[in-house]
């Protein structure tokens, strides 16, 4: 092969993207605690460029504050808030915003020096360039949700909380796959078997719950029906369903009570695909990944309790939103390894191939 022909798998792409996937897991884990903080409506205005230098003088930081206190939160919420309170919550903000800017450099310089070298395999081109349009896409949905608490509320829209967070995720999802097809190299494709639909729906399932997990943060339901297992000594929590199909995005205690379920239903299907993996042996990695997918699940769900029980305390709630970020991870490489193994290529643990 000619040293200017491109790869059919390159280690550094895939370094390269695992790099920039993990600068996603902590965007993810630094907008939990922006939301957890009450930080994210402290910046009033959207500057994708200027935006990236801070206040530097004593009148930036006072007009800044100001422009905060003409929004409904600081009026309802934060009234009386001192100058260096302010700045506490701002520079989670910034701090947010700026390593989303990071981000975008991290992708796109290193992406255009592959390209221009030619050291990126050509058919993870088109894949880089959906990931860096929705990076993109990214930053105006920020601004889209953050301009919902500027004006009527007295913070974000939580169903623009959850699209916000889930677009990150799948852009975290796709960095993760794409990393491992550099890594690995091109494979003949294959029919989708039994195991890869399982693993899918099972991806699929803690994809949404991530979303569900959105909608709880943003409606702020965490802090609501803090015992476990009933939520304030009932099964059903109390809905006000005179606000129609809007109450299963905005009603705290339905919107908690649809992520503790919809937990439950997860770690019944996570605890299958696990048993079913150990009963058929599965071979090259099929089974390690499903094991490790379940574990994680229960952990989360662990960890899930204990943040609800102590009322989101700032360190189990970034916790329990890296922990969501994890699970996620893992059931990625779980369907990826699933649909690269070999159909059929597992025996059952009483001996008998099939």
């Amino acid at each position: 092969m000619s040293r200017f022909a491109p790869p059919d798998r390159s280690r550094a792409v895939a370094l390269w993207l695992f790099g920039v996937a993990a600068l996603v897991f902590a965007m993810v884990v630094v907008g939990g605690v922006t939301r957890l903080t009450g930080s994210g409506l402290s910046i009033t205005e959207w500057k994708p460029l200027l935006g990236a230098i801070p206040p530097l003088s004593d009148a930036d930081w006072r007009a800044a504050f100001d422009q905060y206190r003409q929004i409904p939160q600081y009026e309802l919420v934060n009234a009386g808030m001192s100058l260096n309170e302010f700045k506490g919550i701002y520079w989670w903000e910034w701090a947010h915003r700026f390593l989303g800017r990071i981000i975008g450099v991290a992708f796109a310089v290193p992406f255009l020096v592959f390209l221009v070298i030619r050291r990126m395999p050509r058919r993870l081109i088109w894949r880089c360039v959906v990931l860096l349009g929705l990076g993109g896409l990214q930053g105006l949905i920020g601004w889209w949700m953050v301009a919902s608490g500027l004006v009527d509320r007295v913070d974000v829209a939580p169903e623009r909380l959850a699209t916000h967070l889930g677009l990150a995720l799948l852009i975290f999802m796709g960095l993760i796959w794409t990393g491992l097809e550099a890594w690995n190299g091109p494979e003949p494709s294959r029919s989708p078997q039994g195991w890869a639909r399982g693993a899918a729906l099972l991806l699929g399932a803690v994809f949404l719950q991530c979303l569900l997990g959105g909608l709880v943060a943003g409606a702020k339901a965490g802090f609501v029906y803090t015992d476990w297992p009933l939520m304030n000594g009932q099964v059903f929590p109390p809905v006000d369903w005179g606000q129609g199909a809007v109450a299963f995005l905005h009603d705290q205690g339905l919107v908690q009570f649809v992520h503790r379920v919809w937990a439950y239903a997860l770690l019944l299907m996570g605890s299958l695909y696990a048993l079913q993996a150990f009963r058929w042996r599965l071979a090259e990695g099929m089974g390690f990944w499903g094991y490790a997918l379940a574990a994680s699940l229960w952990l989360q769900a662990v960890l899930g309790v204990m943040t609800l029980i102590h009322a989101v305390p700032l360190s189990l709630g970034a916790l329990h939103q890296a922990g969501a970020a994890a699970v996620l991870a893992i059931g990625t490489v779980n369907l990826w390894v699933v649909l690269r193994s070999q159909p059929r290529r597992f025996v059952s643990i009483r001996g008998g191939g099939l």
